[in-house]
């Protein structure tokens, strides 16, 4: 599919000469001897071994034993192997190499709790923890190769676990924390998962909430996992299995006292350390593969490199430690020797401006946030939030959706004070980020500056050729990136099917994308949430975009559903603003939006007030769920879900329609 893209904004923001001098990718390129960032692009996709090792050099990636060879593609580009004969770990990288140094003392970890309990560590204290349930964990028989689910809220023994698994040289299977206990069944069973690491409770939207009861619904089902290690931290009713469960703090209290004498373990460079599931919408979810040398060296281009994250920076970014955007939060920080902000509970309770008063409360200067939230947050009083403290603020990083005009807006001009830089960043679970913004290039609403380095990105039409600009077409990459999963957990024929068989050699990520005349790059939404109506295509950011922008809706979801005459009709899903009743008149002035935004053949079919719509934790809306209970067909793997309530109010809405 190709079409038209729409047209394109003007840039609303510019570099200064100190932050273009200073930026850490000014830095980079000049270590490596390119004059600017398409020169930069250009050398990592015709020489991606050449680059890939300029930049672990660069960012001084530590190996016990060096590779011979960066990258090895003798099986072909999908199974793309990286620094071939070295060993390393990432804890080496993000603890170890603090240790003896200034950075030692600096700290790594500030948590709050939803009940305002604070607690910090330096990253002294974070390597004392991390070694500490490491030697806990090899007393009981773990070590190398071996799965450990980790079923943990936003909790600081979250981070340490993650390390800890990892500095065996076990591999971390982070699971979402509000999985119900099949989910977590699926996951433990799909990963062979020798052990599991949970808490007895933690607070949620007021309540403390139990995570060892649900465990225990869901491992008698778990035949391999044969320890349980539990956080003490609010007493939740839950069963006691002995031999199998251990409390946390005694499983660690005879670590050493020294404990720089807990060893890490260096393994194979691309051995895997990270495997994350993400849900398709069919089949089982899919476990991606994620390596020592791949995914932390990814994490810190995009970061540091690309988005300029500094040691001084204190970085927040709520999410659930089961998606990806958690490790990145905890090793991207790490690595950099930033100070992760970590909070306990949702963004928007117990106050809806809870995050933003996070912000001013920590002096955040790096804030990652996703569009769904900038769109929640428009609805806050705007007199209290004008006068929260955001002077910290540096930049503000964002992913998950695509923005609309307004909220992207809202963001910038309202939250940043129009002097924080809005970096977009795309890319997916399997890979870490494929386009990026920066802070050496100017900025557009919506916009991205362009590729990562060593990505290959394009956009190209069915038959796998570029697009010229203002046209919109598949993204893809022509390089696999370091940071590219290492394949589908012991499932092959799986990963080349749903990435690689479409177009010969090239990775189909699934969305679709532009470029301007200006060379600027933009996301226009998942490929299969296009809409086709009448014979014209169109995304659902685009319908929502247009919806948003009367003023009338918190939040919307744009879905199609079968019609004899048209092929797919619109429905329009909307949450109404506090101070819009939900009116007859409302609705057509909805309609009017989208009919002078897109013309008559785009008229909503149906347009439905909710008062809520199916989501994740990290608040992205989940059409493809929303539209088959609209439709009374099975909405598949509903395990990511934070509010099933949600469901049945829209199919009650359904029902009204019929």
């Amino acid at each position: 599919m190709t079409s038209p893209a729409p047209d394109m904004p003007e840039a609303v923001w510019w570099p200064s000469p100190e932050t273009l001098a200073n930026a850490n990718l000014t830095q980079f390129m000049r270590a490596v001897g390119v004059s600017d960032f398409a020169a930069l692009n250009a050398w990592a996709d015709q020489d991606p071994a050449a680059f890939h090792d300029a930049l672990i050099r660069y960012i001084d990636y530590r190996f016990e034993k060096p590779y011979t060879q960066v990258l090895d593609l003798s099986e072909g580009k999908p199974f793309a192997r990286w620094c071939v004969g070295g060993t390393t770990n990432v804890v080496l990288n993000a603890l170890d190499r603090w240790r003896g140094t200034p950075r030692e003392q600096h700290t790594a970890l500030v948590w709050e709790g939803e009940q305002g309990e604070q607690l910090q560590w330096r990253f002294a204290d974070l390597d004392r923890e991390t070694c500490a349930l490491a030697w806990g964990l090899r007393q009981l028989g773990l070590g190398e190769g071996d799965a450990v689910g980790m079923y943990l809220p936003n909790l600081p023994h979250a981070v340490a676990a993650m390390l800890a698994v990892a500095k065996i040289g076990g591999i971390v299977v982070p699971l979402f924390s509000g999985f119900g206990a099949d989910a977590i069944t699926q996951r433990l069973n799909d990963a062979q998962a020798k052990a599991l690491i949970t808490v007895d409770g933690s607070w949620r939207r007021g309540k403390v909430v139990g995570a060892k009861s649900v465990a225990d619904a869901a491992l008698p089902h778990c035949p391999s996992v044969a320890h349980v290690v539990v956080v003490r931290n609010q007493a939740a009713p839950h069963e006691w299995v002995p031999e199998r469960d251990h409390w946390w703090d005694e499983l660690v209290a005879g670590a050493p006292s020294d404990y720089t004498q807990v060893p890490t373990l260096a393994v194979d460079a691309d051995a895997p350390f990270l495997l994350v599931y993400t849900s398709g919408t069919t089949g089982k979810p899919k476990g991606v593969v994620h390596s020592h040398c791949g995914f932390p060296i990814k994490t810190a281009l995009d970061l540091a490199i690309c988005m300029d994250l500094r040691p001084s920076d204190r970085f927040l970014w709520m999410s659930d430690m089961g998606w990806l955007v958690g490790p990145i939060l905890v090793f991207g920080g790490l690595l950099t020797g930033a100070t992760v902000v970590l909070a306990e509970g949702a963004p928007n309770y117990p106050q809806p401006d809870r995050l933003w008063q996070l912000v001013a409360r920590h002096r955040v200067s790096y804030l990652g946030l996703a569009p769904t939230t900038a769109r929640m947050s428009m609805t806050l009083d705007p007199v209290a939030f004008d006068a929260l403290d955001l002077s910290a603020l540096r930049i503000f990083v964002s992913t998950g959706e695509p923005w609309t005009p307004e909220a992207w807006s809202w963001t910038f001009e309202r939250a940043g004070r129009r002097r924080v830089p809005l970096l977009n960043y795309s890319g997916g679970t399997e890979m870490g980020g494929i386009l990026t913004g920066t802070v050496i290039h100017p900025l557009k609403p919506c916009a991205f500056a362009g590729p990562v380095p060593g990505t290959g990105a394009d956009v190209v039409d069915d038959q796998g050729r570029s697009v010229p600009p203002g046209v919109t077409g598949e993204l893809i990459m022509r390089t696999p990136s370091i940071g590219l999963t290492r394949g589908l957990w012991h499932d092959r024929a799986r990963y080349l099917e749903n990435y690689w068989s479409r177009l010969p050699e090239v990775w189909l990520h699934g969305d679709f994308a532009s470029r301007d005349a200006d060379g600027m790059w933009y996301v226009h939404g998942r490929s299969d949430d296009t809409l086709k109506i009448a014979g014209k295509r169109t995304g659902p950011a685009e319908i929502e975009a247009l919806l948003m922008a009367t003023g009338l809706l918190q939040d919307v979801a744009a879905i199609g559903i079968p019609d004899p005459v048209k092929g797919t009709a619109l429905v329009c899903l909307g949450i109404a603003r506090a101070s819009v009743e939900p009116s007859a008149e409302a609705r057509a002035t909805l309609s009017q939006a989208v009919i002078q935004g897109l013309g008559a053949a785009f008229k909503p079919q149906h347009i439905v007030f909710v008062q809520d719509l199916p989501r994740t934790r990290n608040m992205k809306v989940m059409r493809r769920v929303a539209r088959a209970v609209w439709l009374g067909q099975s909405p598949g793997d509903l395990s990511t879900l934070v509010n099933p309530e949600s469901l049945q109010a829209l199919a009650a809405a359904a029902r009204a329609q019929a």
